[in-house]
C-alpha cells in the first residue's frame, strides 16, 4: 500500500529504548486482566439494561423514542361501548336516525351479558352492552362528569348539522348545546340519546 513505508519509517524513527518499553509493556499485559477488563465492561452494561426495564412501566422516556411505530402505525380504534338498561331502546334510535345495523344480539347466560354490535357505513362500530347489576348513574343525563365524555358524528356540513338537530328535537330528544360555532372553529350541535349519552353532531 502507498502509505505502508511511511508507518515503516515512522516506526523506525522510534527511540530503541522507547520502543523496547513498548514492547515490553504489550507483552507484559495478562490474559486474566483483558477478561475483567471485558467483564466489567458487560456488568456495567446489564447493570444499566436491568436499571432501564425495571423503570419502564414509570418512565416511559428512557424508551427509544419511535419503539411504539410497530404498534401504532396500523393501530385505529376498533369500538366505543355503552352500558344501558335497555339496549333494544338504544339500538332502535342508532338503526332509526343513525343508519346503523345491528348484529345479532349476544347472550351469555353464565354472566347475564347481552350485547349488540352497531356497524356504521364509516365503518366505525358502537357496542351496546347490557347486565342486570349496573350501578346507577352519578349524575342526571348530559351532565358533564369523569371518563366518557360524548361520541361526535360528523354530518359533511352545517346544514346537515342543523337540520339533524332540528329532527331530533322534533322527535323529543334534548338537545343541550347549539348549532353554534364554537371557539376553536367547530360547527356542532349537543343532543342527547335515550339513556342521556351525549352525541355531538358535527360537519
Amino acid at each position: 500500500m502507498p502509505f505502508a513505508p511511511a508507518v515503516v519509517r515512522s516506526a523506525r524513527a522510534i527511540p530503541q529504548p522507547l520502543r523496547s518499553h513498548c514492547t515490553k509493556r504489550t507483552s507484559q499485559r495478562q490474559p486474566l486482566a483483558r477478561k475483567g477488563f471485558w467483564l466489567s465492561r458487560v456488568s456495567g452494561s446489564v447493570e444499566r439494561l436491568a436499571k432501564i426495564v425495571a423503570q419502564s412501566p414509570q418512565d416511559l422516556s428512557l424508551l427509544p423514542p419511535n419503539a411504539p411505530h410497530r404498534y401504532t402505525s396500523r393501530m385505529r380504534i376498533e369500538h366505543v361501548a355503552l352500558w344501558s338498561h335497555d339496549i333494544e331502546r338504544l339500538k332502535h334510535y342508532y338503526e332509526r336516525y343513525f343508519g346503523a345495523t345491528a348484529s345479532l344480539r349476544y347472550e351469555n347466560p353464565v354472566k347475564r351479558f347481552q350485547s349488540y354490535f352497531l356497524s356504521f357505513d364509516s365503518g366505525a362500530r358502537l357496542e351496546l352492552m347490557q347486565h342486570p347489576d349496573l350501578a346507577p348513574r352519578a349524575s342526571d343525563p348530559g351532565t358533564k362528569r369523569s371518563g366518557y365524555a360524548h361520541l361526535a358524528v360528523s354530518l359533511g356540513s352545517e346544514t346537515l348539522v342543523s337540520e339533524f338537530t332540528e329532527r331530533l328535537r322534533e322527535a323529543g330528544y334534548p338537545v343541550i348545546d347549539g348549532p353554534r360555532r364554537t371557539g376553536d372553529g367547530y360547527f356542532e350541535s349537543v343532543v342527547l340519546d335515550p339513556d342521556g349519552n351525549r352525541i355531538e353532531l358535527t360537519v
